[in-house]
């Protein structure tokens, strides 16, 4: 956990990175469906947006519980839930973003190592703990925002399928 100073760094830049990169998009682009499966730019934006409170929840519960039990979050797989996100105004969807994320770097940040050190249990990892769950938001937010960017630019024949 060395680098627990840089994940926050760049856990703080990613809203800014987020609204530029989603600026220079043109607004006809952002709900095209490239494929079947596939999600449209407008519905990364905004699963990013929706996603930080349960982010912020997890965090939380990392302060109160001894040892956390989480369950996968699968968005679509519920029967009361969409195969895609809601789309969201793009303002707003950053503008959530940006306040979930410094939310939670308030609570990252004041945690104490006694909460670093904390396992948990997660049934789609081999181990889980704070750290993780800290890394995996920045690698969460960049995961979404490559694919945004290779959905807008790629041409059909080089676009990743993920089915």
């Amino acid at each position: 956990m060395t680098d627990l100073q840089d994940l926050f760094a760049s856990l703080r830049r990613s809203p800014a990175i987020l609204d530029a990169f989603v600026r220079t998009i043109p607004e006809d682009r952002l709900d095209i469906r490239r494929g079947d499966g596939f999600w449209t730019i407008a519905e990364h934006v905004s699963h990013l947006a929706q996603v930080q409170p349960m982010l912020l929840q997890r965090m939380e519960r990392f302060l109160v519980e001894e040892a956390p039990v989480f369950v996968p979050y699968l968005p679509g797989a519920g029967e009361d839930e969409p195969a895609t996100p809601p789309r969201m105004e793009m303002a707003a969807a950053l503008d959530r973003f940006a306040d979930y994320r410094d939310r939670q770097l308030r609570l990252l940040e004041a945690a104490g190592e006694a909460v670093w050190r904390k396992a948990a249990t997660h049934p789609e990892y081999e181990a889980y703990s704070l750290y993780i769950l800290t890394r995996h938001a920045l690698m969460h937010d960049h995961w979404h925002m490559y694919r945004m960017e290779e959905l807008w630019l790629a041409r059909n024949a080089f676009l990743t399928r993920l089915d």
